[in-house]
C-alpha cells in the first residue's frame, strides 16, 4: 500500500519533467537562433565568452522554469509559465545587446568580460523571473 502512495506522483513527475526538457530544448534552439553567432561552434573551439553567455542563459532559464514547475497547479499551468519564462529570458539577450552593442562581435572574439556579463544578466533575470512566479 505505501508503495502505491509513493508512486502516485510518478505520472505528474514524468509529464512535468518531459515538458521541462522539451521547453529547455526549445529555449536553447531559439536562443541559438536569435544570436548572430553560433555558440555551439564557438564553444567547441574553446571560446570562453560563448560558454559563459550560453551557460548563464541556460541556467537563468532553468531557474525560472523550476519555479514554474514548483508553483504550477497542473501541466498546462506549468507550460504557460514556462513559455512566459522563455520569452523573458530571451529578452535578456536583447537588453544586453542594447547596453553593449558590440557584444555581437565580442562573444565570437572571445572577450570573456562580455560573455560573463551576458551570462550574469541572464542568471539575474532568471532569479527575478522565478521570484515573480512565486505566489
Amino acid at each position: 500500500m505505501s508503495e502505491q502512495i509513493m508512486l502516485s506522483g510518478l505520472p505528474a513527475f514524468i509529464s512535468h519533467f518531459g515538458a521541462a526538457i522539451l521547453l529547455l530544448a526549445v529555449f536553447i534552439v531559439i536562443y541559438i537562433w536569435i544570436t548572430p553567432y553560433r555558440e555551439i561552434n564557438l564553444i567547441r573551439g574553446g571560446n570562453t565568452a560563448a560558454a559563459a553567455s550560453l551557460s548563464g542563459s541556460i541556467l537563468g532559464y532553468c531557474i525560472a522554469l523550476a519555479s514554474a514547475i514548483a508553483n504550477s497547479v497542473n501541466l498546462v499551468d506549468m507550460l504557460c509559465w514556462g513559455a512566459i519564462a522563455l520569452v523573458v529570458q530571451l529578452l535578456a539577450f536583447f537588453v544586453v545587446r542594447l547596453l553593449l552593442p558590440g557584444i555581437v562581435s565580442d562573444i565570437p572574439d572571445n572577450k570573456a568580460a562580455s560573455g560573463i556579463f551576458l551570462g550574469a544578466m541572464s542568471l539575474g533575470l532568471g532569479l527575478i523571473n522565478a521570484a515573480c512566479m512565486t505566489y
